[in-house]
């Protein structure tokens, strides 16, 4: 096999955390390569799907400290209000950015924006090598470092590296071959996502409107459409896809009702499984999961990318601040520090997605009275409210120098 490249740190993944993860490390004295198995602009690329990306505001000062959200910003859509309801009953929830004391609650990015403005952040690096097509296929390690076995159009290669971190999605190949056990809890559910045009302004307010079959998200984006996301039974996906526009949008208009007037317009539906996994361990012998790799997460509540971003930067302060110091970025005791780092924002994100997804989607008789006045109560109590918006922010626990919008120790 043909060894070809020396690098610190190997990225398997190249999407949309992968590439932020390079980005991050711009400044730094690593040497990066990136392992993506997809071609850019490929039919395939996740990155360039028609998804929307729910950023919170902590992941907005992330790209702020990294100098890419003034290209983003373009094509994000302020939430300036948050309302939350259940089908058929009367309580509901009311948030604002007025009442958080920000200009917004968060930002809706289409996919296609961010997975031109990453991948071409990368690319202007000078410490960054790319292996795009390729794919991993094996992984060694010692006590020295660590080679990573890729094929692509060139035939096999090894590359050597001191790290090796696993951005490579859900399906992550780096934790099957490292063999780090993930647990997998699937919903039963799709995610039916597609574009909206309503016929009154949305005015930065997104709706999340739970009903039996569960929750209906209806976002605010730019020129005057809406991101749906519509969870359904898996049973229902493909009759609710194969529905001509104008009975898809009757459909959709009975269960979010007319809070914007008529439902004009609807584009192409895609649909996505939806399930919840979590690694055993996010860390091995010079080698560490972040992402969609260690993390799955329901889309209630738009957690799961900005739960990566977290990710993100806090392993980019980890290994900048080991490589300032010259040491060795693969060692155990990094790669431990990182994970003691994590592991409150995994528990209380994931503990705080299920739980809405459990107790939404569920409509016992005995619970739904009890889940309406919860939300009544949370819409008069300013100190819960405030505790929940805190966590849907991103904001309850402690911070990295990325999330709270500053530079990597050490870079301009």
């Amino acid at each position: 096999m043909e060894a070809n490249g020396h690098y610190d740190v190997i990225i398997a993944g190249g999407g949309l955390v992968g590439a932020s993860l390079c980005s991050a490390l711009a400044g730094s004295p690593l040497r990066l390569a990136v392992v993506e198995p997809v071609a850019r602009r490929a039919p395939g690329q996740p990155s360039f799907d028609e998804r929307m990306t729910a950023l919170a505001p902590t992941t907005r000062r992330i790209f702020e400290a990294l100098g890419l959200w003034s290209q983003i910003r373009p094509d994000a859509a302020p939430i300036r209000q948050i309302h939350v309801s259940d089908r058929g009953r009367p309580g509901f929830v009311r948030m604002s950015a007025a009442e958080e004391g920000v200009d917004a609650l968060g930002h809706v990015v289409p996919n296609r924006r961010l997975g031109t403005v990453l991948p071409a952040a990368v690319a202007a690096q000078d410490n960054v090598t790319e292996y795009c097509p390729a794919e991993v296929t094996g992984v060694e390690t010692d006590a020295e470092g660590v080679s990573v076995h890729i094929s692509d159009e060139a035939g096999q290669r090894s590359l050597r590296g001191r790290l090796l971190v696993g951005a490579d999605g859900a399906r992550s190949a780096v934790r099957e071959i490292l063999g780090l056990e993930a647990r997998w809890r699937g919903y039963g559910q799709c995610a039916v996502i597609a574009n909206l045009v309503p016929e009154h302004d949305h005015r930065g307010v997104a709706y999340e409107r739970f009903t039996p079959d569960g929750p209906l998200a209806v976002l605010p984006a730019t020129d005057g459409r809406c991101a749906l996301v519509w969870t359904l039974p898996e049973s229902r996906v493909e009759d609710a896809l194969s529905l001509n526009d104008d009975a898809f949008l009757a459909a959709l208009q009975e269960r979010f009702g007319h809070r914007l007037g008529r439902l004009l317009k609807v584009s192409e539906r895609h649909a996505y499984p939806l399930g919840w996994m979590r690694a055993s361990r996010v860390t091995a012998e010079r080698s560490v999961l972040i992402g969609n790799a260690a993390h799955t997460l329901h889309p209630v509540a738009g957690q799961g990318f900005n739960l990566a971003m977290r990710d993100v930067a806090v392993l980019a302060e980890q290994l900048h601040g080991a490589a300032l110091a010259g040491g060795d970025i693969g060692d155990a005791r990094v790669l431990e520090a990182y994970a003691d780092l994590r592991r409150q924002d995994y528990r209380l994100v994931m503990g705080f997605t299920h739980g809405l997804v459990t107790l939404f989607s569920n409509d016992l008789p005995l619970l739904a009275p009890m889940r309406n006045a919860g939300l009544v109560a949370m819409d008069l109590l300013p100190g819960v409210k405030r505790r929940f918006m805190r966590t849907a922010m991103g904001r309850a626990g402690w911070l990295p120098r990325l999330a709270r919008g500053l530079p990597l120790e050490g870079t301009a």
